[in-house]
């Protein structure tokens, strides 16, 4: 949290990956020749990486030592470890300095030429300093949450005991304040999370504390208010509970530790079972004795037991049901048949064996895949039917109104509504997450059921304090609030069906696979395994060049739109988006990322293309608000952006044959994204000269370093 609030650069993932890159290029750039050729180009190339790495040091040491001054007991540590980090900075800069490099290595001058060692245990020295520091501020955070959490527990303990009003408004007025310092701590915290299932257990977690925070106001008002009520105490207990169980998962989360040792056991789901069992089955293409039938019938047996779920459930439709039935059968058969011919293929390997495992292997993965369509659709029919029933919450008002009239029989009746519209919204819950398709939706799920399960109780005893003392205005609005928070969830759910339904259709979650890739086995049993092409050395070293310009440039691009406080832009965001994939298309160039074949890269391509142009046209409506000598400079730049992205488009979309001819075209790809170059210095003369010319510098950044 600390290091992701400094300047561009300074963040310490942000710095490990510049030095982790710029080694790595530097070496390529120096080595790819025995006699490596010192242009004006490489050698500028070699100074803007270790500056980039100096420049990020000395951001980062700056909040460091910050840190040590306002922590004295990491005091000592933390100035050692900054001060290493700040003299490997230091000495990779003076290594890749342009002064020294072009002096001839008799000069005696010490280069990454002349020391090509010296570098490399820069780099270590900075990698472990930068490290401890980060270590050491981990720790710091850590420390200052639970504190904080302390402090509202502290709190809590004494709004449980207060028996005056005026005692309760002075002590919740520091619980308040309390609650926003832990707020901001945690918030931070979750942004700093890289595993997306703490990241959505945090996120749940923070959401039960802020509704919380208002349930526990308007609760303890009533419980004071009407202090023999057992209703309102009852109402009271619940929130509090509720607000503790979510305080210790927060710190469960930012401790990596559970009470009593335990592990954290979130049930398996039918789309988690079936993708597991389908890796398995396609496995026995490349190792027939890898595994055990037990194993594929034993997770199969899992997975079904997971189907009674929709089965068993009296909302399932009858031809849901029917159809999951069928397909469980016809999966259990279709395994049968698998294991038959996987059994003989293990003795003899003949060619029309492996063609029929082939074939049973195609044949239970498809089987499968129709049985999560089907839970898939049962799931969310019935959800958007539930949704779409109660979201008129009738039942809400009736109790409102039956509460305020305090007709206890009346409330009793709706009561009974509301548990029972309670237990179809756990249901609901409870199927969505076996198809939410991804681990942070099935948190988020399992959080929505306990919502519900916890929120319909909490509602109905507010409506009985009301009913019970019907012209209380405390009650009254102790009984909206808890009615609120169980609209906001009803709310909450038709987002978290439409994102459910997106990871289906592959519109967010997992990347999709690519069907025009060859796939091994897809077609025929005795496909082999694609292996990757091998570059040669040259080869390596002209696509790492372009990486490393590449990256140079989506740094510059990410400092440009930094400096606009009005991120909503539609300059900002083309030009981020276009900075982000430009980025995994440096990775790309590493062997590193979430594109892992030269069609993967020519597919982002024609995207960063598309957006390119969505970004000239942005630039073209801006134009209109800049001054009449500056609007052509400015639409000149727009015409190159929108002659690059076609030219780009026409080579992504070009059909290529053999290793020479993919190289080939990876290289025209990139230098393409690095071709046009509008001069800076010119706009920021205008900058200098017309204030009204600050978006049109802003703008032309952007483009400086998309193209």
């Amino acid at each position: 949290a600390y290091f992701n609030t400094a300047n561009g650069g300074g963040g310490g993932e942000s710095l490990i990956l510049i030095i982790n890159s710029s080694c790595s290029q530097i070496t390529t750039l120096i080595n790819h020749k025995d006699k490596p050729k010192r242009s004006d180009k490489t050698l500028q190339a070699i100074q803007r990486v270790g500056q980039a790495v100096n420049l990020a040091v000395g951001r980062f040491v700056t909040v460091g030592e910050a840190i040590a001054n306002e922590n004295h007991e990491l005091k000592e540590e933390m100035s050692v470890a900054c001060i290493e980090a700040r003299r490997a900075g230091e000495t990779i800069a003076q290594l890749t300095d342009v002064a020294s490099l072009d002096h001839p290595e008799s000069d005696s001058h010490i280069t990454i030429f002349t020391d090509k060692t010296g570098v490399v245990k820069a780099a270590r020295l900075l990698l472990s300093s930068v490290t401890k520091v980060l270590v050491l501020a981990d720790r710091i955070v850590i420390k200052q949450i639970i504190t904080s959490r302390n402090k509202v527990l502290a709190t809590m303990e004494q709004l449980e005991k207060v028996s005056s009003f005026q005692e309760f408004v002075q002590i919740f007025s520091q619980f308040g304040n309390e609650m926003v310092e832990f707020a901001h701590l945690t918030g931070d915290r979750q942004n700093d999370l890289k595993d997306e299932k703490k990241k959505a257990r945090m996120a749940a977690s923070r959401a039960v504390l802020e509704k919380c925070t208002m349930m526990l106001l308007t609760a303890s008002k009533t419980c004071l208010r009407h202090p023999d009520c057992e209703s309102a105490r009852i109402n009271k207990d619940g929130v509090f509970h509720r607000m503790r169980l979510a305080l210790e998962q927060v710190i469960e989360i930012v401790t990596d530790s559970r009470p009593n040792g335990e592990n954290e056991m979130v049930p398996i789901s039918i789309y988690s079972g079936i993708k597991e069992f389908k890796v398995r089955v396609e496995g026995l293409r490349e190792n027939l004795y890898f595994l055990s039938k037990e194993n594929l019938s034993t997770m199969l047996e899992v997975i079904l037991e997971h189907t009674e779920d929709f089965t068993d459930s009296a909302y399932t439709s009858h031809e849901h049901r029917e159809h999951i039935l069928e397909l469980s059968k016809q999966a259990k058969m279709e395994l049968e048949q698998l294991v038959s011919v996987w059994m003989q293929a293990q003795n003899q390997k003949t060619k029309d064996l492996m063609e029929d495992l082939e074939v049973a292997i195609l044949k239970t993965c498809q089987c499968m895949n129709e049985l999560k369509r089907e839970v898939h659709s049962a799931a969310t029919s019935l959800a958007a039917d539930l949704l779409k029933y109660h979201m008129d919450h009738m039942v809400l008002k009736a109790l409102k109104i039956t509460g305020v009239e305090g007709n206890l029989e009346a409330v009793a009746e709706y009561t009974c509504k509301l548990s029972e519209q309670k237990e179809q919204l756990v249901e609901m819950c409870r199927l969505l997450r076996h198809v939410s398709g991804t681990e942070p939706l099935e948190i988020t799920c399992i959080h929505a059921e306990d919502t519900f399960q916890v929120t319909g109780p909490q509602i109905i005893s507010a409506a009985e304090t009301l009913a019970l003392h019907p012209s209380s205005k405390i009650a009254k609005e102790n009984l909206e609030v808890f009615c609120e928070a169980w609209e906001s969830q009803l709310s909450d759910m038709s987002m978290l069906l439409r994102e459910i339904n997106d990871v289906f259709e592959g519109r967010r979650g997992e990347k999709r696979v690519y069907l025009s890739l060859p796939r091994p086995g897809k077609h025929n049993a005795n496909l082999k395994a694609l292996k990757p092409v091998k570059l040669d050395t040259e080869e390596q070293a002209k696509i790492a060049k372009l990486g490393l310009e590449l990256h140079l440039l989506t740094s510059d691009v990410d400092s440009e739109t930094e400096k606009w406080e009005d991120q909503e832009n539609e300059i900002v965001q083309h030009g981020q988006g276009m900075s982000s994939m430009a980025y995994s298309m440096y990775l790309f160039t590493r062997g590193e990322g979430l594109l892992k074949t030269t069609q993967d890269l020519f597919h982002q391509a024609e995207i960063f293309a598309t957006e390119g142009t969505k970004l000239a046209s942005a630039l073209h409506a801006f134009s209109d608000q800049v001054h009449d000598d500056d609007k052509p400079l400015l639409l000149l730049e727009a015409e190159k952006l929108i002659s690059m992205c076609k030219q780009l488009q026409i080579t992504a979309k070009a059909s290529v044959q053999g290793k020479s001819a993919t190289f080939t075209k990876v290289r025209q790809k990139l230098y393409i994204f690095l071709k046009v170059k509008p001069n800076l210095a010119l706009f920021k003369e205008l900058l200098s000269t017309s204030p009204s010319t600050y978006s049109l510098e802003r703008g032309t950044g952007i483009l400086s370093c998309c193209n």
